[in-house]
């Protein structure tokens, strides 16, 4: 395939993920619409990068107090990190997703951070009591790999996966003193 033409599927590609970035749910004559394109060059594009992983999921963008959860974010310090620790090993695996489940806590991210911590879990809890069990049970289970961990709850989303919290006036009124 010449530069050209690589070049010319990638921006494609791109117009195509910018909208479904934007609304993951568009249906695919309207992304075609928008983006120029046929129905089938654009159903074709998606089939390709879902193929090479480069869109591995969609999912839908949820008030946590509408479903009476809470966020929460579970940073964390390792003694060590070459990945071949338990820790490590059921992150990968996804024991921690099987522990959360246990304590009906719903895990969002799990991600290698760089920087003063080396993880980083978000989570939904039903309150910061269920939340801190979920930590201290982290801790417990993991002792021997954890050196430092801070629980931080969130407490007003203002951009969320790219979109403006549409309740933002309500929240509004919790920054003003």
């Amino acid at each position: 395939m010449a530069k050209s033409s690589k070049r010319k599927l990638q921006r494609d590609e791109q117009k195509i993920l910018n909208v479904l970035e934007t609304n993951a749910n568009e249906s695919i004559g309207n992304i075609a619409k928008r983006c120029g394109f046929s129905r089938q060059k654009v159903w074709r594009i998606i089939k390709q990068l879902e193929d090479n992983d480069t869109i591995w999921g969609y999912h839908a963008c949820v008030d946590a107090e509408k479903i009476n959860k809470k966020r929460f974010i579970f940073l964390f310090k390792l003694k060590r990190l070459p990945i071949n620790n338990k820790l490590e090993e059921n992150i990968l695996n996804g024991k921690i997703d099987e522990l959360a489940e246990r304590y009906n806590i719903k895990i969002e991210d799990n991600i290698w951070i760089h920087g003063i911590y080396d993880g980083m879990i978000s989570f939904y809890a039903q309150d910061l009591i269920q939340a801190k069990q979920f930590h201290e049970l982290l801790i417990e289970v993991y002792n021997d790999n954890i050196v430092d961990s801070q629980l931080l709850e969130e407490l007003i989303p203002i951009k969320k996966d790219g979109f403006i919290n549409p309740r933002i006036e309500k929240s509004n009124s919790l920054l003003k003193i």
